[in-house]
């Protein structure tokens, strides 16, 4: 396998898997504040219920973030020794407080979990507002990262080294506000949708109680928040493409050629060899004005660039219209589900909505939920291509030497797919042990809330 190619299935593999954990690890403590606080100030136990259980599942996600996170950092170093060689100087600070972030999330996750019976109500709580700052600021630095990455800063070039570092400016570069925006949001869209799917299909399967209902009803009220909000990220993110990497916004959009007054290409199948796109639903003009907020703006379209400078616009353009296809089920989820939830209370029905659409609707968000992450993520690192560092720095130059990459690329991918199955027999074991031992846990931890 070419060492290009084993590098970055190697690194791509492990995004892919770790994001899923990143992201849990993001969402889950916001619902866990969420629920204890709800308890605490209602003294409803099954509050308490919901909070215990969903730590239990934290710590397992946790721990299997922890471990693909630090193959992560090892990859960085093994198999783009030239990048980092590079880059470590400007985007060091990052890594470092990210990590801050993370002994920050692990030291108060062990308080939080061993502090039930021994922590008094109040304080249990505030324990988790560290783990909800924690999981937020890591993700908030290390994407910054890819930000740089995408839009470079904070330095000057002088015989191909960089110098007059900035480590500050390299942080606050131009993409960094729309991109971490962007991905926040998405991590707990992907987790309240990722929950609520949960419940739903445990609803449907005919289990429904209260501790179902409010599970259901608190994640789906945070993924219902965070989904128009994220296509109004996602629309920000995109017009700084638009500025920043034209090259990307052209393959996302399938725009080979450069127009005026572009329009917006929704669908369709892109051929490289005939310049053209086929079967694609056509908006006049919308793409100019989306973009440029000017509905006869010139967009670049591919045969601006070198061929040599082209993003692969097959993979992009599917996954970019993939991730906003998704974006937009999941908005709609949001009034088919709350609308005929209000209708009932309405009629002086109490309960969930019994509709077996809506329910499917549900369970189908949280999964997709998490594919749209991983399409998003496809759509940045990938429409960045053929560079490692925009305009400074491509792929092929920053991959090491080494031989034997497509044996480590096996490797590593076996321990992914362990992991996976480990993930899977824990938390698939911890749902059937049942809420009966939780719930007697809960009576004797939490009599001091009343």
């Amino acid at each position: 396998m070419n060492g290009v190619i084993a590098a970055r299935a190697q690194t791509g593999t492990s995004l892919g898997f770790h994001i899923v954990f990143a992201s849990l690890g993001v969402g889950l403590p916001l619902l866990l504040c969420i629920v204890e606080g709800l308890g605490l100030r209602t003294h409803d136990q099954t509050w308490y219920l919901l909070a215990r259980r969903w730590a239990k599942a934290a710590a397992i996600l946790f721990v299997i973030g922890a471990v693909s996170g630090t193959i992560l950092s090892f990859e960085f170093g093994l198999l783009w020794p030239r990048f980092m060689g590079f880059a470590t100087g400007v985007i060091g600070l990052p890594f470092a407080l990210e990590g801050f972030m993370f002994f920050l999330e692990a030291i108060f996750l062990g308080l939080y979990l061993y502090g039930w019976d021994r922590l008094t109500p109040l304080v249990h709580w505030l324990c988790s507002f560290p783990l909800v700052i924690g999981g937020a600021g890591s993700t908030w630095f290390i994407v910054t990262v890819n930000s740089w990455m995408n839009s470079p800063a904070g330095f000057t070039l002088s015989n191909g080294k960089p110098v007059n570092i900035d480590p500050i400016a390299a942080i606050f570069n131009v993409s960094t506000p729309y991109e971490t925006t962007h991905m926040l949001l998405s991590c707990y869209e992907a987790t309240g949708f990722g929950v609520a799917a949960v419940y739903a299909l445990l609803i449907l399967r005919g289990g429904l109680n209260e501790y179902l209902r409010k599970g259901l009803l608190i994640a789906l009220l945070v993924g219902s928040i965070a989904a128009p909000l994220q296509i109004w990220s996602g629309d920000l993110n995109a017009k700084n493409v638009a500025q920043t990497q034209p090259a990307k916004l052209a393959a996302m959009e399938a725009q080979f050629q450069t127009e005026q007054g572009a329009p917006e290409h929704i669908g369709g199948w892109p051929d490289p060899k005939t310049k053209k796109l086929y079967y694609s639903i056509d908006i006049p003009h919308l793409l100019a004005w989306l973009a440029f907020g000017n509905p006869n703006a010139t967009v670049r379209g591919l045969d601006s660039f070198p061929p040599d400078d082209q993003p692969p616009v097959q993979v992009i353009h599917l996954t970019f219209d993939t991730m906003v296809g998704i974006g937009f089920f999941l908005v709609g989820v949001v009034p088919l589900f709350w609308g005929q939830f209000f209708w009932r209370r309405r009629k002086g029905k109490r309960g969930l909505p019994e509709n077996k659409l809506t329910l499917l609707a549900v369970i189908a968000s949280g999964p997709l939920a998490f594919l749209a992450i991983e399409c998003g993520w496809i759509t940045t690192c990938i429409g960045r291509q053929p560079w490692i560092i925009y305009g400074i720095m491509k792929v092929q130059d920053a991959v090491t030497n080494a031989p034997g990459l497509g044996l480590f690329f096996g490797g590593f991918t076996s321990i992914y797919i362990l992991l996976s199955i480990t993930t899977i027999i824990l938390l698939t074991r911890m749902a059937r042990q049942g809420v009966e031992r939780d719930e007697r846990a809960v009576r004797r931890a939490r009599p001091r809330a009343a």
